[in-house]
């Protein structure tokens, strides 16, 4: 019989697996009597865990969700899981990044040795926008009751596409039915349906005040594209409904990653060196990547494909002809 400190382990660690566990079921994964199980049982309710029995010929047991948060059993896999996850939420944007560093150090502390070194050599970089606003995390789980209990929004909203009253009034709070809360470039956003302007539109969560309390429960409609993440995904590229720029480039930089990355929108930066970097980016046209592309005070080698390499050339000639008509 295994001894009793192993057993208890073994045995949280059954009852973490699956909602419900016959008694019977479990003397035998355990190996020990059924009045044994009930012994441990008890000793694991006397740490916290709150285990709910049920009587009768079928009866068993279940790990339920209590007050407090008991210490808790993963094997390696899921520990090795966690930690991975609570580093990347070090980069979330979502107003937890201490909370996530904390945990993440309180987690790699009770690691044995070699799950340590596993997660030690995933070294995570995230090269961030400068200025870019956090979305406040108790405004995130606000939002996402709201999306799960599928109940009217109404929330403060500054309007700083339009010039503000001169008269002081503020801005009526937009009534929304609140569909997905979704991550995009290291910010947060909310996909609703505009009540007073009867089309979808796109939040940033980090300029959203919460109005309490929350309006009627509402049946979803169907949003356009099919998931939030195709809607989405069409509306910040400006495409036509096809997920995608119709013109994709990759050019070569003579700048570091880390100064291109906050000013690309939706393309992608690799790290070619320390003052180096590979650029994909898409664009509408030809000539409009090539502009965007030439923003960057830096030498250009164009990787492909042709017709980007002629944009450049297209746009040499006019900005040339421009330079002879200025002298």
């Amino acid at each position: 019989m295994p001894k009793t400190s192993a057993r208890l382990l073994s045995l949280l660690s059954l009852l973490q697996a699956r909602r419900d566990w016959p008694g019977a079921l479990l003397a035998e994964r355990l190996a020990v009597s059924p009045r044994t199980v009930r012994r441990d049982v008890d000793r694991l309710r006397e740490l916290g865990y709150p285990i709910v029995a049920s009587k009768g010929p079928d009866g068993g047991y279940r790990l339920d969700a209590g007050t407090r948060l008991p210490p808790l059993l993963f094997d390696d896999e899921q520990a090795v899981a966690l930690a991975v996850a609570l580093r990347i939420a070090t980069t979330a944007g979502a107003g937890i990044e201490e909370a996530a560093a904390r945990a993440l150090h309180t987690v790699r502390q009770v690691m044995p040795a070699r799950l340590r070194h596993r997660i030690d050599t995933l070294q995570v970089t995230a090269v961030e926008q400068p200025a870019a606003p956090r979305a406040d995390s108790g405004v995130l789980l606000a939002l996402s009751a709201a999306v799960h209990a599928r109940e009217v929004l109404r929330f403060g909203y500054p309007a700083t596409s339009r010039p503000v009253p001169d008269d002081g009034t503020p801005t009526p709070p937009r009534r929304v039915e609140p569909y997905h809360l979704i991550t995009w470039g290291g910010r947060w956003y909310l996909v609703a349906w505009d009540l007073d302007r009867d089309d979808w539109r796109i939040f940033r969560a980090d300029r959203i005040t919460p109005h309490a309390p929350t309006g009627p429960r509402f049946a979803p409609r169907e949003l356009p594209g099919g998931s939030a993440a195709a809607f989405v995904t069409s509306r910040f590229h400006g495409s036509d409904g096809t997920g995608g720029w119709p013109c994709h480039g990759e050019v070569i930089l003579d700048l570091p990653a880390a100064k291109v990355a906050p000013f690309i929108g939706d393309g992608v930066v690799d790290e070619l060196g320390p003052d180096r970097c590979r650029l994909t980016l898409g664009s509408w046209s030809w000539p409009s990547l090539a502009a965007a592309i030439g923003m960057f005070d830096a030498d250009i080698d164009v990787v492909g494909p042709p017709e980007l390499r002629a944009a450049f050339a297209h746009l040499a000639r006019r900005y040339a002809n421009v330079a002879q008509l200025t002298l």
